[in-house]
C-alpha cells in the first residue's frame, strides 16, 4: 500500500460503482475519463463539511494509470477515512489539443459527476462568497431515512393528475409566508405550506430544478446580467445532489438530503406527487468564451459535450446556454439513467419533466435521431416504470417535436400548441374556434397515434417562462428591462391582450374584464381532455409586471405573495380551487381515451366562419346522465345561446358563469336553469350540469 498522509493508506480500488462508495477496506473512489493522462484525488478531511479552508491544504492522492485504471475508469480505495465530513474532488490533466475537443486544466479541483452530495456556499445568494468551491461529500454513517410504517406512494393515475408548477425557493422565500427565516425558501418551508396545496386541489407539484446549481454564476465576471441571481436553477452542476442551499439555514448537503426526503414524505402523505424539472440538455459550465469549469469540461470535455469538429471543436449550443450535453453518447446516457434511478430509489420522486427534451433527441454530432437511444432507454427502464415522464418537446435550435416526440407510448409532452391556441381563442383572435375545439378535446390531431392517450398532452396556458396569468391579460408586450439585456431576452410571441391598458390601472371595467379572462382561461384548462398544469401564484393573480423571463430575480417578481393570496381567498382563489375540484369530481373531463361521436355534441353550424368566436357543446355522461354543457364567448358582445334539452328526468344547473361576481361565478351545487336560451356576456364562459 502507498502511504499518503497518516493515517490514510490507499489500494488500487475498483472501477464500479462510479462515485464514492463504502467498501470493506475503506472508501472507494471511481471516475470516468477516456482522454485523461493523469488523475489526482483531492481530499479534505475535517470534522465539519463546512470547513472554510477547503481550498487550501487538500490531501492529494495521485493515481497510477498502470494500477488505478480499468478501461476508461480511474479508481482508488482510501483507508481510514471518516464515514462523513470528507470533501473530495479531482485534478485531471490530459492533452491540451483544443481543436480535438480537449479542455483539460489541471489547476482546477473538479466535482465528481457521481457525487451524491455537494458542498458549496452555505447561504443562498451570499454575495460575500461568489467564488465558492463546489466539492463532493458523502455520508455513510447515518441511519436509513424513516419513511414511516404507513407510508405509501400516491401512484396517481395519469388521467387524474392536476400539476402545479412551482419554484421551491420562491414558494416560501418572501417574508409574507410567515415562516421562520431559517426555513424560508427551503424544503421544510414547502412542508409548512402543504395545507395551501391541498386546499387548492392540485395533486402533483412540478418543481423547478432542485439539483445542485450555482445561483451566483452570473457574477463571475462583469456582464449585463451580473446584478441577477439564478433563481430558477436551469444550470445544473451535478445530477445526483439536491440543492444544498434549499436546506434550512446552514444545514448543508447532508441536511438537504434529509430535508428533501422529509418534504417528499409529507407531500406523499397529503396525496401529492413530486415531479422534478430536470436539465440534462446542458450544464453550468457555459461556453468557451467565459467557461465555468467545475466538472465535466475538465474531466473529459470531448465525451461530455457536443462539438463541431469542422470548426475548431467549438461547443454546439442547442440549449441556448453555451454548451450541449452529449446525451446519446453511451457514457453520458448511463450517467443520465443512473441519475434518474437515484432520484426514484433514494428520494422516491414520482416523475420527471425534461427541459428542452428535443436536445435529448440529437446524436453525438447534433443531428436529430428518429429513435434516440436515451429517450427509448428512459421509456423502457424498469426502475422508472412507475414514473411520469414528460418532455418539453423543443430546443433552442428549432427542433420542434410537439405531437411527434419519440415516445414509445410512454412519454407525455408539454403541449405548446395548446398554450398558443387557447390563448388566441380566449382573447378573441379570429379563425380559432375549430382549433380551440380540437385542443380542449385532447389534441387528437397530435396524440391519437398508436397507444397514446389524451393524458399524454400536458395542457397549460401558463408556465414559469413567459407571462404569469395576470400578466397575460394585462400586458401586450414584455417588459424585461430589469434583466439587463435591453429587452432582447424573452419570447416576443406571447398571444397576450392587456384588455385595454398596458399594465396596472385603476379602471374598474378593465380590471373586471381581466378577472373574467383569467377565470375563462382556468375553466378552459380544467375542462380540457388531457393533463392540466397551472403555475404557482396564478391562484391569486401573481404579477411580474410584464417581465416574461424572470429567471434572475430572487425578489417579489418571483416570490409567492402570501398576503395577496389572503386578499383573494374569497374570490379569485375560491374560483380556481372550486374549478380544480370540479374536474376531480367529474370523470368525463378526464377520459383515458379520445372523444368519440357519442361523447360530445357540438352545438355548432358555423365552423367555417373565421369571425365566429362562440363555441358551445355538451359532454355526454352515458353512465349517469350527468351531462355537462359548456359555452365560451370570445366576442366583445353578448351572445344568446340556445340551450339543448337536458337528459331525461334531468334539469340544467348553472355551476359557472365567469361574468358574475363571487360567489355567484361558481356555485358548486348549481343554480337550476330551465329557460330555452342563456345570454353570455362578452368574454365569458358558462358551465351547466345536468342533475335530477
Amino acid at each position: 500500500m502507498l502511504e499518503i498522509d497518516p493515517p490514510f493508506k490507499s489500494s488500487p480500488g475498483k472501477a464500479f460503482p462510479l462515485g464514492a462508495s463504502v467498501v470493506e477496506d475503506g472508501v472507494n473512489f471511481a471516475i470516468f475519463s477516456q482522454n485523461a493522462t493523469s488523475v489526482t484525488l483531492c481530499l479534505s478531511v475535517h470534522g465539519s463539511v463546512h470547513n472554510e479552508e477547503v481550498r487550501n491544504g487538500m490531501i492529494e492522492v495521485k493515481l497510477d494509470a498502470q494500477v488505478n485504471k480499468t478501461g476508461d475508469i480511474w479508481h482508488v480505495c482510501v483507508e481510514g477515512l471518516p464515514d462523513s465530513g470528507v470533501l473530495y474532488g479531482y485534478h485531471v490533466d490530459g492533452p491540451r489539443e483544443w481543436d480535438k475537443g480537449h479542455r483539460f486544466d489541471s489547476s482546477v479541483v473538479l466535482l465528481d459527476p457521481y457525487a451524491k452530495l455537494v458542498v458549496g456556499r452555505k447561504f443562498f445568494g451570499d454575495a460575500t462568497d461568489k467564488v465558492s468551491q463546489f466539492l463532493g461529500t458523502f455520508d455513510f454513517c447515518s441511519l436509513p431515512f424513516d419513511w414511516g410504517p404507513d407510508y405509501k406512494l400516491p401512484n396517481i393515475p395519469e388521467t387524474d393528475l392536476v400539476i402545479y408548477e412551482m419554484s421551491l425557493r420562491s414558494f416560501t422565500a418572501d417574508e409574507s409566508s410567515g415562516l421562520d427565516s431559517s426555513i424560508c425558501g427551503s424544503y421544510l418551508g414547502v412542508i409548512e405550506k402543504i395545507p395551501h396545496l391541498v386546499e387548492l386541489g392540485i395533486n402533483a407539484v412540478e418543481l423547478l430544478p432542485v439539483f445542485e446549481f450555482d445561483e451566483l454564476e452570473f457574477k463571475r465576471f462583469p456582464n449585463p446580467r451580473d446584478h441577477m441571481i439564478n433563481t430558477w436553477g436551469y444550470s445544473t452542476m451535478n445530477f445526483f445532489a439536491p440543492m444544498s442551499r434549499y436546506a434550512s439555514a446552514a444545514s448543508g448537503a447532508l441536511g438537504a438530503s434529509q430535508e428533501f426526503k422529509q418534504m417528499v414524505k409529507a407531500l406523499h402523505n397529503a396525496g401529492i406527487e413530486v415531479i422534478l424539472d430536470v436539465v440534462y440538455n446542458h450544464t453550468n459550465e457555459a461556453d468557451d468564451e467565459h467557461p465555468y469549469t467545475t466538472s465535466f469540461r475538465g474531466i473529459d470535455n470531448k465525451v461530455y459535450y457536443m462539438m463541431n469538429f469542422d470548426n475548431k471543436a467549438e461547443l454546439l449550443n442547442f440549449a441556448g446556454c453555451g454548451n450541449t450535453l452529449n446525451c446519446n453518447h453511451p457514457v453520458v446516457m448511463e450517467l443520465v439513467l443512473d441519475s434518474l434511478r437515484h432520484w426514484v430509489k433514494e428520494y422516491h420522486v414520482d416523475g420527471f419533466r425534461f427541459d428542452l427534451a428535443s436536445v435529448l433527441c440529437r446524436g453525438t454530432d447534433g443531428a436529430p435521431l428518429n429513435a434516440p437511444p436515451l429517450i427509448k432507454a428512459i421509456a423502457k427502464d424498469p426502475a422508472l416504470s412507475r414514473c411520469k415522464i414528460i418532455a418539453e418537446p423543443w430546443d433552442c435550435a428549432g427542433l420542434y417535436l410537439v405531437g411527434s416526440f419519440p415516445n414509445w407510448d410512454r412519454w407525455a409532452e408539454w403541449n405548446g400548441k395548446y398554450r398558443d391556441d387557447i390563448r388566441r381563442f380566449i382573447k378573441g383572435d379570429p379563425g380559432m374556434k375549430g382549433t380551440f375545439a380540437t385542443r380542449i378535446s385532447g389534441s387528437a390531431d397530435l396524440y391519437q397515434v398508436n397507444k397514446r392517450k389524451p393524458y399524454h398532452s400536458i395542457n397549460f396556458v401558463i408556465a414559469h417562462d413567459g407571462f404569469s396569468l395576470y400578466d397575460l391579460v394585462s400586458y401586450n408586450n414584455k417588459h424585461n428591462e430589469a434583466n439587463g439585456e435591453k429587452g432582447r431576452d424573452g419570447c416576443n410571441d406571447n398571444f397576450s391582450w392587456n384588455c385595454g391598458f398596458e399594465g396596472e390601472t385603476d379602471d374598474v371595467n378593465i380590471n373586471s374584464l381581466r378577472a373574467r379572462q383569467m377565470k375563462n382561461f382556468h375553466v378552459a384548462l380544467m375542462i380540457s381532455q388531457g393533463t392540466p398544469m397551472m403555475l404557482m401564484g396564478d391562484e391569486y393573480g401573481h404579477t411580474r409586471y410584464g417581465n416574461n423571463n424572470s429567471y434572475g430575480h430572487d425578489t417579489f417578481l418571483n416570490h409567492f405573495q402570501w398576503k395577496q393570496l389572503e386578499a383573494k381567498k374569497g374570490s379569485h382563489f375560491r374560483f380556481f380551487s372550486e374549478m380544480i375540484k370540479f374536474r376531480h369530481n367529474h370523470p368525463i373531463l378526464r377520459r383515458d381515451r379520445f372523444l368519440g361521436k357519442n361523447d360530445v355534441t357540438w352545438h355548432e353550424d358555423n365552423w367555417g366562419n373565421p369571425e365566429s368566436k362562440f363555441l358551445a357543446f355538451t359532454l355526454r355522461d352515458d353512465k349517469f346522465g350527468n351531462d355537462i354543457y359548456l359555452a365560451f364567448n370570445a366576442h366583445d358582445y353578448f351572445v344568446k345561446a340556445a340551450m339543448p334539452a337536458p337528459p331525461h328526468k334531468k334539469q340544467w344547473h348553472r355551476v359557472i358563469d365567469t361574468n358574475l361576481e363571487s360567489p355567484d361565478d361558481f356555485v358548486r351545487e348549481g343554480v337550476p336553469f330551465s329557460k330555452d336560451t342563456y345570454s353570455l356576456a362578452p368574454y365569458s364562459s358558462v358551465l351547466m350540469e345536468a342533475k335530477p
